[in-house]
């Protein structure tokens, strides 16, 4: 009896260990793998004279007005080390250095907002740190530990905390970037990776409704691709028919599918949403359309209104049906940099279709004073989305 209670045990020993590696299988990341410590030693060494007083933030032309730190960690032996906080100043690399050549590079956007009080908030960051590490996964790059995105995101801030603009419509930008840095002319993916944030004061993106035209020759992504990520990549290819477009007198383009052209995916650098009646309809993230921080913050947002939200496959067709017999009371675009911008006209082919006026907007007008509000922390914040730095 002994000896069979001996076999048991240890066969139940046995099963618990197998178990406890297959748990550690799941868990583990299916990256590169990423040897780190909990917290971050970051080394701070503060600029000797801030170039604070040099800045007018009534004008801030938006991306090229730099704070005075940036963020750098560096990915190298398997792990992310050499964390420090130092002065913005240019990058040296050699020519051979890998982004150059295969564009391993992937970005984020956020903003601070400063409250009535001074306090620095940030909008959903978190999110911000998932996002970039679903984009290291699809790009062959190390991902970064949440826990250290914020650690260095809201040290950086708090060493800069002075650089964020009190001011209506105005934020700080926020840039974390990753980019490999092997010196090594050959199709592979990276060794070494750098990774950095700096950050920007800014006014608004858009200061007017815009007028877009729907797309239907060039693409922004195909399925299969890289279109749910933001990687740089991603944006070269959209510049040339963007061009196109900005010489005949549009602002931004509406994507649509690669295989047809037949369905609505994003508009620019935003999210797409159009409002008919008490629906706010916008097309559902993909493979080929980025999972928007903004948009996803909108939808909930309305949701809590009352208002009925249709997240799916929205067809060409049907908006345009839907603006020809003035169904469509709201277009707008939801993204980090533009928050909220209005759409004043839409061109399908050789017709254009206009809008009501941004005053005649209920929905969107509401909504961006609420966000506006809510990142400032003036409203109560019942989804957690604000971190005071």
């Amino acid at each position: 009896m002994l000896k069979i209670l001996y076999i048991i045990g240890t066969l139940f020993q046995h099963l618990w260990f197998v178990r406890l590696l297959s748990i550690s299988y799941l868990h583990a990341p299916k990256n590169k793998s990423c040897m780190i410590a909990d917290t971050l030693d970051i080394n701070i060494q503060q600029v000797s004279k801030s170039r604070l007083e040099e800045v007018d933030f009534q004008n801030l032309p938006f991306g090229r007005v730099f704070s005075d730190h940036m963020f750098v960690m560096n990915y190298e032996g398997g792990k992310w080390d050499h964390a420090r906080i130092e002065g913005f100043k240019s990058l040296s690399m050699s020519p051979a250095t890998s982004v150059l050549h295969y564009g391993q590079a992937i970005f984020e956007g956020l903003k601070a907002h400063k409250s009535k009080d001074g306090e620095v908030l940030l909008f959903r960051p978190q999110d911000n740190a998932r996002r970039l590490n679903q984009s290291a996964i699809r790009m062959c790059m190390p991902e970064i530990p949440e826990s250290l995105f914020m650690e260095a995101l809201t040290k950086l801030i708090d060493v800069d905390r002075g650089w964020v603009p009190d001011s209506a419509g105005s934020a700080l930008y926020i840039r974390p970037f990753m980019i490999a840095v092997d010196e090594y002319v050959g199709i592979r993916p990276s060794d070494n990776y750098t990774f950095i944030i700096f950050t920007c004061p800014v006014n608004a993106y858009y200061t007017e409704p815009l007028h877009v035209k729907i797309e239907e020759k060039y693409s922004r992504a195909s399925s299969g691709g890289t279109g749910y990520a933001k990687a740089s990549g991603n944006y070269a290819a959209s510049l040339y028919p963007a061009k196109l477009a900005q010489e005949e007198g549009y602002r931004q383009l509406i994507w649509t599918d690669s295989s047809e052209h037949k369905y609505i995916e994003e508009s620019g650098t935003m999210n797409i949403c159009f409002v008919m009646g008490n629906r706010l309809i916008t097309p559902k993230s993909s493979d080929t359309i980025l999972a928007g921080i903004t948009k996803d913050s909108v939808t909930t947002i309305a949701r809590d209104w009352g208002m009925e939200v249709e997240d799916r496959r929205v067809s060409v067709d049907e908006v345009v049906q839907a603006l020809k017999d003035g169904q469509i009371s709201e277009a707008f675009g939801a993204g980090t940099a533009a928050t909220i911008a209005q759409i004043e006209s839409i061109t399908f082919r050789e017709n254009t279709y206009n809008l009501p006026g941004k005053e005649n907007r209920t929905f969107s007008n509401k909504l961006y004073d609420y966000l506006d509000n809510l990142k400032r922390g003036a409203l109560d914040d019942a989804h957690n989305w604000i971190i005071k730095v």
